[in-house]
């Protein structure tokens, strides 16, 4: 697929992975909304980029329709990225033996796997409604899981669960929308320098680097947003979770 002259919507578009793929989208050609709860810096980077901004929770159905339907007004909306999430650090059962907060993880699935679910449904809608490409091809689209999908540390059980249904949904959502030509690929990356780790002291950094096998450094979002940008151009990727993480495997903790 050409991105040049295509449109795309990125959810967590105003930070960290989502913002590097807004930079490397836009900078192959593509109209892009940026779709993100923080109004300043979603302005802020559309403004930059000559773009636009949609204020949307992705768990809420009415935003994001309005955020696709904006998209949609651009143009052919041929590509739906999805990296809002959350993180939150709890075990099952801590230390005294209290269990684990029920809300916060119902919380973190909801933002993680049911806002992914929602973005993916209502785009595929749009998407699918667009005239096909060659081979019948409309669009893709690419969520964003987490190696903790595959390797779950310490505390990490509600984000885990999150990642892997995000990782689950992919083969049967390809498989669901390529009657319409809609692929559908999962990026699960591993430890990334984005906002999050940046407030980490140095050290703390370089003991989290030290983990992956090589190149011993923390991944680089611009490198997740050259990966989707990938994804999209090639029509031939479909139905899969690619790992993102310099070989890491996660330790238990």
């Amino acid at each position: 697929m050409k991105l040049n002259g295509s449109v795309a919507l990125v959810t967590g578009g105003a930070s960290g992975l989502g913002a590097a793929t807004v930079r490397r989208l836009v900078a192959a050609g593509a109209r892009v909304v940026i779709v993100d709860r923080d109004e300043a810096r979603g302005t802020e980077l559309a403004k930059e980029l000559g773009q636009q901004y949609a204020k949307a929770d992705v768990t809420d159905p009415a935003q994001v329709e309005a955020a696709v339907a904006q998209a949609a007004a651009l143009g052919a909306l041929r590509i739906a990225v999805s990296c809002a999430g959350v993180g939150w650090a709890s075990r099952t059962l801590d230390k005294t033996g209290k269990p684990h907060d029920l809300d916060l993880f119902k919380t973190v699935i909801g933002i993680n796997l049911v806002g992914t679910f929602n973005v993916l449904r209502l785009a595929a809608a749009a998407i699918a409604r667009t005239d096909p490409m060659d081979h019948g091809a409309r669009g893709v689209i690419v969520n964003t899981a987490s190696v903790a999908a595959f390797d779950g540390q310490v505390g990490q059980i509600a984000y885990a669960a999150s990642k892997s249904g995000v990782v689950g949904m992919t083969l049967p959502a390809a498989r669901d929308l390529a009657p319409v030509g809609i692929r559908v690929v999962t990026i699960a990356p591993g430890i990334f320098d984005t906002p999050m780790l940046g407030a980490l002291p140095e050290d703390k950094r370089a003991a989290l680097a030290s983990d992956v096998v090589f190149p011993k450094r923390l991944g680089s979002p611009d490198e997740y947003g050259a990966l989707v940008v990938a994804i999209a151009e090639n029509d031939y990727l479909n139905g899969e979770t690619i790992r993102l993480d310099g070989a890491l495997r996660m330790p238990p903790k």
